[in-house]
């Protein structure tokens, strides 16, 4: 497995600034952001599609710094009852696709998205509860007139374009915010559907990441390495439902934070062997949310943090535990006529 960085925290920097410092870090994978909340700081996929001498440039500049792509984000609405940002939406993450097909790359990442409550809508609207029964009946029409029919549209595409692996973010205010919800659009949509897994936002909603990691096994496409804390005495007092923004961290109940400054060593260690176990061995790519450090100072602890817990990539030529057990097993069978 590598480790990665999502360069939305160097949004301010030019690109080559921002790889200059992810090398120096030791990483070796960048996850691009491309439209929306993402930006266009480092990857403007109608430019470089436009433009070979551009899109040569970027590539020239990753090669320079030993860096691959993990993925191409972008983090959107595309069924947002407002019409603006639907289409932009879409349209960056159709772009997306694009520039993956012409870099050779398989990963999206973006979010499924959440509706409004009507064709007059102008603002998304969460479904959270099942009652009153109004709820039940726009959760329905959400999913059957505008969640599902965008999908099966979009999913379609992308597997025209070679892109296998849309990797949603499971995040409250989406359509999509916790397994079930993502196997059900996977389900109806195609198994190109799948999960960057962000476990900060499932530990928010209370849910065991070991359990997570089990449900997801084999739809799990690309990760975030990115923690959370928790503040127990404010969930007593005020539930996990934040209204406070972000930049008012005294007054949440959670906050999210560099990795390895919400919990342990021993912690994120049982994540990574899980991830293993159950065959995900693709990238940690480390998103810079925290309260409570800056990004230069964060990036090399996260870095150094990771190092720890992380299984480092087999090489081919070196055997693994249960493969040495596996031809000492099968050598003593035959000596025994067990074959």
């Amino acid at each position: 497995m590598k480790i990665g960085i999502y360069t939305n925290a160097f949004r301010e920097l030019p690109l080559e600034e921002a790889l200059e410092r992810i090398h120096a870090a030791g990483i070796q994978m960048v996850e691009l952001g491309c439209g929306e909340e993402s930006g266009f700081a480092h990857c403007d996929p109608e430019r470089l599609l436009a433009d070979p001498s551009a899109l040569a440039a970027f590539q020239g500049l990753l090669e320079k710094y030993q860096v691959g792509i993990s993925a191409l984000s972008c983090h959107g609405n595309p069924v947002s009852p407002n019409e603006k940002t639907r289409e932009l939406s879409v349209r960056s993450m159709r772009n997306a696709v694009l520039l993956a097909e012409e870099l050779g790359i398989e990963h999206i990442n973006c979010f499924s998205g959440c509706p409004g409550d009507s064709d007059t809508a102008t603002l998304a609207n969460w479904v959270t509860v099942s009652w009153p029964m109004d709820y039940a009946q726009l959760y329905h029409w959400q999913w059957e007139e505008r969640l599902l029919p965008f999908w099966r549209e979009f999913t379609a595409f992308a597997r025209e374009h070679h892109v296998t692996k849309i990797a949603l973010e499971l995040h409250p205010g989406q359509a999509c915010f916790n397994p079930k919800t993502l196997k059900r659009l996977r389900a109806a949509c195609g198994e190109e559907i799948g999960v960057n897994l962000d476990l900060s936002h499932l530990l928010w909603q209370r849910m065991d990441p070991i359990l997570v990691i089990r449900e997801l096994e084999g739809m799990i496409y690309h990760m975030h390495a990115k923690d959370i804390y928790i503040d127990e005495q404010r969930v007593r007092e005020k539930g996990l439902i934040n209204t406070a923004y972000f930049d008012e961290p005294r007054r949440r109940s959670w906050n999210f934070r560099t990795v390895g400054f919400g919990h342990g060593l021993g912690f994120w260690r049982e994540i990574f062997a899980e991830l293993r176990r159950t065959g995900y061995d693709y990238v940690a790519s480390i998103e810079m949310e925290c309260e409570v450090l800056s990004i230069p100072d964060a990036l090399p602890k996260a870095a150094a943090f990771l190092r720890q817990c992380v299984p480092a990539d087999l090489d081919p030529s070196e055997q693994s535990w249960q493969s040495k057990t596996r031809a000492s097993r099968l050598r003593r069978f035959k000596e025994y006529g067990l074959e």
